[in-house]
């Protein structure tokens, strides 16, 4: 099947050959007809499976008649670089239409976004806090609105906005067509897809299974060898682009900085940045001047960088949804990808519910010497008790040890046992 079956108008089969789109993805293939036809949709799908262009191609197809200068389509993002990702990627498939977006969300001036709203822009990218504050200015309306886009609704969920988006789905007249995306379906989620959606046509691909061409592999370690472990495995290994997740921002930060100092091109990503440094780190890492970003949560649904080789948990998430987005930032349009995890005995739970959502094997890797290394120079007031045999050794015997376990400090990493793919 290509797109050329869907039978787009040719302006947008043009934008659909300037984004380099061949054969259309499972969620496109059947999304797309469902969408063009006017019915409201409920996908279900994971990161990286292709939703953008799967509801934003029948979006300007609809609206290139009709007409111009208001607001007639609202898409809903629960980040800002979710947003402005979209928002992008609307230029690149809109190109030739003379249809134009605009990106509304927080951490900016509000006077430019309000001016968009003012002026009837015909596609607003949103998040819901920032748009429903400019709703409450003068000469803003969303009236005009036709189609309503809800996209990664389990993580707007999660980050508070269900009030907020309830609130401004309010402000849009009722006969309209409504679409949601989502990665996991919790029941306020159910609830919010019975009030808003109306004999919804429920696409489900695969969103709780991790993308088949992952390599996925466990690192056991100790907490205060998990930097020495980075260190080692960015310096050894072939990571032409690394995402490193976190579980603080604080953490994300001083990681980074600890990587800058070690000589390996790093920067962070975090929510008390402000949204220009962000957007520069953002942008460092799609063009390889940081080859290494490390970053909490917020960028796991936002981020939409090609060819990352590689992703580690250097914290593990919370749940099995969050490791699913997060190792799906690697392995994207049929590439090969690998997902490190460090582990300790600790996340024996979390390792035991893994291979039972995802149905494949993983096999510990033993800590080495090194481990043990690290956490006393984190921890110098805690000195091993000597053994009476080593008391007795001689000092070449000795010597000869402190280059044995100096040696074993770099041995992370060369023993990895893989997991099946899934």
């Amino acid at each position: 099947m290509s797109f050329k079956d869907f039978y787009f108008h040719q302006t947008i089969q043009s934008g659909i050959k300037n984004c380099g789109y061949i054969t259309p993805t499972p969620i496109q293939q059947q999304s797309i007809p469902h969408m063009l036809s006017g019915k409201d949709v409920l996908g279900l799908a994971q990161t990286g499976t292709g939703k953008t262009a799967a509801f934003v191609l029948p979006m300007l197809q609809r609206l290139l008649n009709g007409p111009r200068k208001r607001i007639r389509a609202l898409i809903m993002a629960p980040t800002r670089e979710l947003a402005q990702q979209i928002h992008y990627n609307i230029g690149e498939m809109a190109i030739k239409t003379g249809l134009r977006s605009a990106v509304v969300y927080g951490g900016v001036g509000r006077q430019p976004q309000l001016n968009a709203l003012r002026n009837g822009t015909e596609i607003i990218v949103a998040c819901p806090g920032r748009l429903l504050d400019l709703l409450g200015e003068k000469g803003t309306s969303l009236s005009s609105v036709e189609l309503l886009v809800l996209d990664e609704a389990d993580h707007m969920f999660d980050k508070g906005f269900l009030p907020d988006m309830r609130k401004i789905i309010e402000m849009i007249p009722r006969k309209r067509q409504s679409v949601i995306f989502s990665a996991t379906m919790p029941q306020e989620i159910q609830k919010l897809t019975q009030d808003v959606l109306i004999k919804p046509v429920r696409i489900q691909i695969d969103h709780s299974k991790s993308l088949p061409n992952i390599e996925h592999t466990l690192f056991t370690v100790k907490q205060a060898g998990k930097t020495a472990l980075l260190k080692t495995l960015l310096q050894e290994r072939e990571m032409t682009r690394t995402l490193v997740f976190t579980r603080t921002k604080h953490k994300a930060k001083s990681l980074a900085i600890a990587l800058q100092k070690a000589g390996i091109k790093a920067s962070s990503m975090q929510g008390n940045l402000s949204q220009q440094k962000r957007q520069a780190a953002l942008d460092g890492f799609q063009q390889g001047t940081f080859p290494i970003l490390v970053a909490t949560d917020i960028a796991a649904r936002g981020i939409d960088v090609q060819e990352i080789s590689h992703v580690i948990n250097y914290d593990l998430p919370d749940t099995m949804e969050t490791y699913t987005h997060r190792t799906g930032r690697t392995g994207r349009a049929k590439n090969s990808g690998k997902a490190f995890s460090f582990v300790s005995q600790d996340d024996s739970k979390f390792i035991t519910n893994l291979k039972r959502k995802f149905k494949f094997i993983i096999k510990d890797i033993q800590p080495t010497s090194s481990t043990e290394k690290d956490e006393r120079k984190s921890h110098p007031h805690k000195k091993k008790a000597a053994r009476p045999q080593q008391l007795k050794r001689s000092a070449a015997k000795r010597q000869g040890a402190k280059k044995k376990s100096k040696a074993a400090a770099f041995d992370f990493g060369l023993r990895p046992q893989t997991a099946n793919r899934a």
